[in-house]
């Protein structure tokens, strides 16, 4: 399980509100009229709580900013990781023991199970109008970033690049095994949350995935439980190259590492987003739905692009937004919709037939 930092992120936390009494509190534009009462009960029940996914230090800037903006409001920051966020969220439901007011989370999938199963409460927030149509579920879960998923590859040993779309990649594979055997990476689906998304959603949109993954085979492919791991081997040379890799990470290691390039299809860039929900029963209701309206506004968004996480909204000056990282991966930018076919390969059977021909495809059966 990964470290619950609660303390080092309460400390900056209330750091950032100490600086931020002095501030204002002003309505936002365009929020109802009434939403200083909503502001005043949050600042009654005085805490938020938040599961999530997002290591503390992508997230401090944001809730730095929201600590300035309302002050007086102490936030428990509780990093459990994909699968560790659900399965708490779950357990203390069935306990009547409801921990969390914020569920937020890289697994989309998994945020769609919660909702669809009566696990998150609906809040209609008034930032729903910048964000695009596909970044929202019944005004239950709503997409905080955008980020894209690529190749990441090692440019001393591969000085050309890599082939820029699917179907020149599975060739190129195959045409050069003797230098990719055992030096090609991606994420290994059954121990990774992110990982599963990624190469469901890419079973779901395209024909060729399976294509992929046997040439990924015949290469005797490795797999990881993150783009931080398959990083690490790709800058070494222990791998050239790792595909469906978390984009928005690689933007920042490119900075920092000759060795690492970045590639994006040609043809089509799938991206995934951290989705938050209020938590059904959440203790700090209030709360909740002020740190959702803040998260989507353009000072939250801008917090989150400026950690290097892109907006999901197209006003945010900071970072990428979604126009902008659109023409950063060649203009086929492709968001995974928050929609129910997330929840295709959830359903048990479809679940074991996609590892029951993952596992085919990489013995080359």
């Amino acid at each position: 399980m990964r470290m619950i930092c609660t303390r080092a992120i309460a400390a900056a936390v209330l750091s950032a509100a100490a600086l931020g009494g002095a501030f204002a509190q002003d309505v936002p534009a365009g929020y109802p009229a009434n939403y200083a009462d909503l502001v005043k009960q949050a600042k009654s029940e005085g805490k938020l709580v938040i599961y999530t996914s997002t290591d503390g230090a992508q997230a401090k800037g944001l809730l730095d900013a929201f600590a300035a903006k309302y002050p007086g409001i102490a936030i428990e920051y509780n990093d459990l990781g994909t699968n560790g966020v659900y399965n708490r969220v779950i357990s203390e439901a069935a306990a009547n023991q409801t921990g969390a007011d914020i569920i937020w989370s890289s697994a989309m999938d998994l945020q769609m199970a919660l909702a669809t199963d009566g696990y998150t409460d609906t809040y209609v927030t008034a930032e729903t109008k910048s964000l695009p149509s596909w970044a929202t579920y019944k005004d239950t879960l709503f997409a905080t970033t955008v980020e894209p998923i690529g190749i990441i590859y090692n440019t001393k040993a591969l000085p050309d690049g890599v082939p820029k779309t699917r179907p020149e990649l599975i060739k190129w594979l195959g045409d050069n095994k003797d230098k990719l055997k055992g030096k090609v990476a991606t994420f290994d689906p059954e121990k990774s949350g992110s990982g599963f998304l990624h190469h469901t959603n890419d079973a779901r949109q395209r024909k060729d995935f399976w294509d992929l993954a046997k040439a990924f085979g015949a290469d005797a492919g490795r797999t990881y439980s993150s783009t931080g791991a398959m990083k690490e081997t790709v800058v070494s040379g222990e791998n050239l190259l790792a595909f469906n890799a978390i984009g928005s990470y690689a933007f920042l290691w490119i900075k920092e590492s000759p060795n690492l390039g970045l590639a994006f299809g040609d043809d089509y860039t799938a991206a995934f987003s951290r989705v938050a929900a209020i938590a059904k029963g959440a203790p700090h209701p209030a709360a909740a739905k002020l740190f959702i309206d803040f998260m989507l506004s353009k000072p939250g968004q801008e917090a989150l692009a400026a950690a290097g996480l892109p907006s999901v909204r197209t006003d945010v000056e900071k970072g990428f937004n979604l126009t902008t990282l659109n023409q950063r991966v060649g203009g086929n930018l492709k968001p995974i919709a928050l929609d129910e076919g997330l929840l295709f390969y959830m359903q048990p059977q479809n679940r074991v037939e996609f590892f029951k021909q993952w596992k085919a495809s990489l013995s080359g059966s």
